[in-house]
């Protein structure tokens, strides 16, 4: 049995990606294999169950969606990859933490073969660069099973931040891969951020790869 499988989604409004994780978790039994959904969005912010309505300053034309991931409010975009994780973690024996490690180490392993120092906070979970955020973390966990996921800025416009506290710290500084490496493409950042994830959570190297749904 395939215990990992790969789907490339495009471009997708963020409600409709996660409706369908939400559904996926919901309905998936033990015997499920695990998934790794990659997609960017249409424009949004999105606050987390933690949301205060306080980080948005100015949110102006782009929709606002409550989600049910952690943490507080984000932006997605264009150029912004993403990548859910829709895992058993019973069955791979991992915890949360111990998932948001591997998350980040993955993020810190990615950068680094593009010649990016990538680090850790404690108490702020995300990669940063210099103290600035460069990905963001927000998770949901329904009967032992992950959803939702990690965001990595590539290639994108960066503006919407200013216009929220994020992930609900003011004045934090946002940066992407292209700030380091102005050849960078979401499609190679993707294909290298799936083979650090896969060492990360030691699915092998093997994993049916899927485009769309």
């Amino acid at each position: 049995m395939t215990n990992l499988i790969i789907r490339t989604l495009g471009l997708m409004p963020y409600d409709t990606t996660w409706q369908l994780m939400k559904a996926f978790t919901h309905q998936r039994t033990l015997s499920t294999p695990d998934e790794f959904w990659l997609v960017e969005h249409f424009p949004v912010f999105t606050q987390g169950q933690a949301g205060k309505p306080e980080h948005l300053l100015n949110p102006g034309t782009i929709p606002i969606i409550q989600s049910d991931r952690g943490g507080q409010v984000t932006y997605h975009g264009p150029g912004q990859l993403v990548m859910y994780v829709l895992i058993n973690l019973k069955r791979k024996n991992l915890g949360v933490k111990l998932l948001i490690t591997h998350l980040e180490h993955a993020i810190i392993s990615l950068l680094a073969q593009h010649n990016i120092l990538g680090t850790t906070q404690i108490k702020a979970p995300g990669v940063y660069v210099n103290q600035c955020k460069i990905a963001s973390l927000g998770l949901r966990v329904h009967r032992s099973c992950s959803y939702h996921g990690v965001s990595l800025n590539v290639s994108m416009d960066l503006e919407p931040f200013s216009r929220i506290n994020p992930c609900g710290y003011p004045n934090l500084k946002v940066v992407q891969m292209r700030d380091f490496n102005h050849a960078v493409s979401t499609t190679e950042v993707a294909s290298q951020l799936i083979t650090h994830l896969m060492q990360q959570l030691d699915y092998g190297l093997i994993a049916e790869k899927v485009e769309g749904f």
